[in-house]
């Protein structure tokens, strides 16, 4: 057994929404679908919006217009991250997500079927 992988899930979640909440609301449960089987392969799933949405919600208008809180909590976020699952679906952000784990040097799984067994 090889020690559990804190997994980044990276998809869609602002995207293609035009700002809809039920359609950003069904993107966030794209991105949950994939926690449950990470977890059954005995690692630990991450979403970066679950750090960034509480973060938002204790934040003012100009503390939260002074930059992309999302973007910059997932780069936080990825310094800790051992791997990343990208999801399907145009995102810059999960784009991006992608490129920091590349330049670390991390594994970037397009599908729960490539990702070991801890």
């Amino acid at each position: 057994m090889t020690t559990p992988l804190l997994i980044l899930i990276a998809g869609p979640y602002r995207s293609g929404t035009g700002g809809d909440p039920d359609l950003i609301a069904r993107n966030l449960e794209r991105l949950e679908e994939a926690a449950a089987p990470i977890h059954r392969l005995g690692h630990v799933p991450m979403i970066g919006e679950w750090v960034a949405l509480p973060i938002l919600r204790g934040m003012d208008e100009a503390d939260a217009a002074d930059g992309d809180v999302m973007y910059e909590t997932a780069h936080r976020l990825l310094q800790h991250c051992d791997a990343v699952l990208r999801l399907p679906g145009d995102s810059a952000g999960a784009d991006k997500d992608v490129e920091i784990a590349l330049d670390r040097g991390l594994p970037v799984y397009r599908s729960i079927d490539e990702i070991p067994a801890a």
